[in-house]
């Protein structure tokens, strides 16, 4: 039905991804893309669909008892899931309709399993543990996703009171650098026809200059930029524990170690990934420091 190769497939994986997609997923779910968009009609809707069916059984699975078969199952789930993305992207049939059923099928999964795999521990052994540790899940997973809007929702009007503050004449150093080393920012800058602080001098240069709303971040923790460039060239995104990572950890890491393992990985992966929540929030408020109060303190954020 189609013509598309392997490369048409990696070329609609996202620039930069959870680890655990990019390492653990994606090998698998762009080359059972291909054979979906060369043999079949499915929308990106459909798959994802057929994943919120592969979740629940996933979540009947853990009820019952099945672990393997339950962390097997939501492995699967969260594939296809990966996959509607890349079809949307690939053939252009994704629709705005897509994206809240992409969200809320992640949610309602996420729900399911963990009260699935709570109420069937403790009609089994009665076990309180395992339902507090359930509904930390459901917790720190609706925390991890109202979070992440709230951060960006802070970004961008921290980017939109510096244009204000700049009157629109800078360009962010994460837009000039992407993949590469701070201490090349001055060559980077050049390539894209920006300027450092060192250039500022010249009067008849129009560039716009380069703002670097991390600097203080990256003067606390200088080991940081090393980890940034490692990942970003490899395309894995810097938020190590994400969501993705969490409920890997409990859904399907957990569950191949058994019942007495479940609680234990649930606690330590939430800490993880409420530590690493903790850090963007911290980065973000670093980074509204930046912006000048007045015209006259606008150099401190130039690079």
């Amino acid at each position: 039905m189609g013509g598309f190769t392997l490369d048409d497939i990696l070329a609609t994986r996202k620039p930069r991804d959870s680890w655990w997609t990019v390492f653990m997923v994606d090998p698998l779910a762009c080359r059972l893309a291909l054979l979906v968009a060369n043999h079949t009609s499915i929308t990106p809707n459909g798959l994802t669909r057929l994943s919120m069916l592969i979740g629940f059984a996933s979540a009947a699975a853990f009820t019952e008892g099945m672990l393997v078969a339950g962390a097997v199952l939501f492995y699967l789930s969260f594939t296809v899931d990966c996959m509607d993305g890349k079809i949307a992207r690939l053939k252009g049939t994704g629709t705005p309709f897509g994206l809240w059923l992409d969200y809320v099928g992640d949610r309602v999964r996420v729900v399911c399993c963990a009260f699935g795999w709570g109420f069937g521990e403790y009609t089994r052994t009665g076990d309180t543990d395992v339902v507090l540790a359930a509904v930390g899940v459901v917790v720190l997973d609706l925390f991890r996703y109202i979070n992440g809007p709230q951060l960006k929702r802070v970004k961008d009007a921290t980017r939109a009171l510096l244009e204000a503050r700049l009157e629109g004449q800078f360009v962010l150093a994460e837009s000039v650098l992407r993949s590469r080393p701070r201490t090349e920012l001055g060559q980077a800058a050049a390539e894209f026809g920006q300027t450092t602080a060192d250039d500022t001098d010249d009067t008849d240069r129009t560039d716009r200059p380069v703002v670097d709303l991390q600097k203080a971040f990256h003067a606390r923790f200088p080991w940081y930029d090393r980890f940034r460039v490692f990942l970003t060239r490899h395309r894995v995104r810097t938020h190590v524990v994400s969501g993705i990572e969490f409920h890997a950890a409990v859904f399907v890491v957990g569950p191949l170690f058994g019942p007495r393992a479940m609680v234990p990985v649930a606690a330590v992966s939430g800490a993880l990934l409420l530590a690493f929540e903790m850090s963007l929030v911290y980065r973000v408020w670093l980074a509204s420091r930046q912006v000048p109060s007045t015209a006259a303190e606008r150099e401190k954020v130039l690079v």
